[in-house]
């Protein structure tokens, strides 16, 4: 089994910064990809920001040029800059692990921007 340990998310201010971080631990062997989606209220559930185990990254169009997602062995991080409040909702890390290409989630961690 992998489990994975999110933290940093909050309530901040339009135009304000967090990061957010995942520690993902158990069996894991190796990562073929990380990522962080969220999912707001009445919305379906969208990758943010995703890093392949040779560190290629994509972003949504809706956040590029203020997000950046970074990975240190088996932590993923997310810098949110600029937050905006349609930023708001509960982001998730994911994982995809090698060879299986077993998919994991962590619990969520709401993210809140006021206006």
């Amino acid at each position: 089994q992998v489990q994975l340990v999110e933290s940093g998310g909050g309530l901040v201010q339009a135009g304000g910064s967090l990061r957010l971080s995942c520690a993902a631990s158990g069996s894991i062997f190796s990562i073929n990809f990380m990522g962080w989606y969220r999912q707001a209220p009445g919305k379906q559930r969208e990758l943010v920001a995703g890093i392949t185990s040779g560190g290629s990254t994509n972003y949504a169009d809706s956040v590029k040029g203020r997000f950046t997602i970074s990975r240190d062995k088996n932590t993923v991080y997310l810098q949110m800059n600029s937050l905006k409040p349609e930023d708001t909702a509960v982001y998730y890390c994911n994982v995809v692990r090698n060879p299986d290409l077993g998919n994991y989630w962590g619990q969520g961690t709401q993210v809140t921007v006021s206006s």
